[in-house]
């Protein structure tokens, strides 16, 4: 309709129609974001059709709280079309607009109660903001989780010949064999609505209560997701149930495994041992479905941004949209977050880093705990 009464739209008409400032608009055309490239009559500046529908997605996203680098990644995202990118938008506009409506029942509900005289214990006011963690953290993954191929080999030469694979805690599908009819199950509607288009169907259900019959398919596959279950043991016996070979992607989180090796934990974030206090050892769930462990070493330059994917790249660890993209950040706080960063920036400036981890340098693949359960 835009096309129908103007050709091109002047800096200052896009600003207005917006509602965003002309400084912003300039801004994001100086970091390359979003830039008018037509002319009016007159010489001016302007937006052709194409320029502003690349600026109703960088503006979408930005009123969804994504940083002005992760836009850039998602709107330049090579996988995806135009289409695909509605949908995501669409997806992820929808669940902030029933997480806005859940709250607005629940206080609606406290305001009620208050006018009866009736005061709503703790637990219930927390209840409003207590969304699965997959909900605080997913809106980043697209920026920084990608798929790994040397990773993503070993877990599909794991499935061996399998035809049928099951993704439980399957994410956006990153790690999705594209040469198998896959079935994904994910809990989470944040992580749902940034599965690209042409994916395979994802189910909403918890790995602990899968809704399949036994032995349904020929293969089940979990990667990187075990540690968020509330009952991993229980999610991997349901995996056993439902598919004759099971193949999961996790860490070892011993000390000698991961929390004294890895130099992140060890020397900047030491709160990583509570976080896995109390959780089943590797050891326990390679018994709970008779699987053997194998070890996976990460290339020093690995795409995907899980949480040990830049030990030779420290530098990575400063950026917020990194970050956020990793469950272990947003589960130890903000304060021992700003902590291991400030430290880290320090470390790095003075020489400390590279003068304690100059074994890394010359390394092209860590090991670091991670492991690959097969059964």
């Amino acid at each position: 309709m835009v096309g129908a009464v103007e050709e091109h739209l002047t800096v200052g008409r896009v600003a207005e129609l917006a509602g965003v400032s002309v400084r912003t608009l300039h801004h994001y055309d100086e970091i390359g974001l979003a830039r008018p490239s037509a002319r009016t009559a007159a010489g001016y500046r302007a937006y052709s059709a194409d320029d502003l529908e690349r600026l109703r997605e960088v503006l979408a996203y930005r009123r969804l709280g994504f940083g002005l680098r992760e836009i850039a990644d998602l709107v330049d995202d090579p996988a995806t079309d135009a289409v695909a990118r509605l949908h995501r938008l669409r997806g992820l506009l929808l669940e902030q607009r029933d997480r806005a409506a859940a709250m607005v029942t629940a206080i609606d509900s406290e305001l009620e109660a208050r006018a009866m005289g009736i005061r709503t214990t703790p637990e219930e006011q927390l209840k409003v903001f207590g969304a699965q963690l997959y909900e605080a953290i997913g809106s980043a993954y697209p920026a920084t989780r990608r798929t790994e191929p040397r990773i993503a080999a070993r877990v599909w030469d794991a499935l061996g010949d399998a035809r049928t694979v099951l993704n439980v805690g399957a994410g956006t599908g990153s790690y999705e064999p594209a040469d198998r009819d896959v079935t994904a199950v994910e809990p989470s509607a944040v992580m749902r609505a940034q599965r690209p288009a042409g994916a395979a169907p994802c189910v909403a259900a918890a790995a602990e209560s899968l809704p399949f019959e036994d032995q349904s398919f020929d293969a089940a596959m979990a990667f990187s997701t075990v540690h968020h279950w509330q009952d991993p043991i229980a999610g991997l016996r349901e995996m056993r149930r439902v598919a004759r070979r099971v193949v999961v992607f996790t860490h070892d989180s011993s000390d000698t495994g991961w929390r004294h090796r890895f130099w992140l934990s060890r020397d900047y974030l030491p709160e990583v041992a509570d976080l896995v206090a109390g959780r089943p050892s590797v050891d326990q769930l390679a018994r709970a479905i008779g699987a053997r462990i194998e070890p996976v070493l990460i290339p020093w330059d690995c795409a995907d941004g899980f949480f040990e994917a830049y030990w030779r790249r420290p530098e990575a660890y400063l950026d917020e949209h990194v970050r956020r993209a990793v469950s272990v950040w947003t589960r130890v706080g903000p304060k021992a977050e700003q902590r291991a960063v400030d430290r880290l920036r320090d470390d790095l400036s003075s020489g400390l880093w590279a003068e304690r981890n100059r074994d890394l340098v010359d390394l092209d693949a860590a090991e670091l705990g991670l492991r690959l359960l097969v059964a």
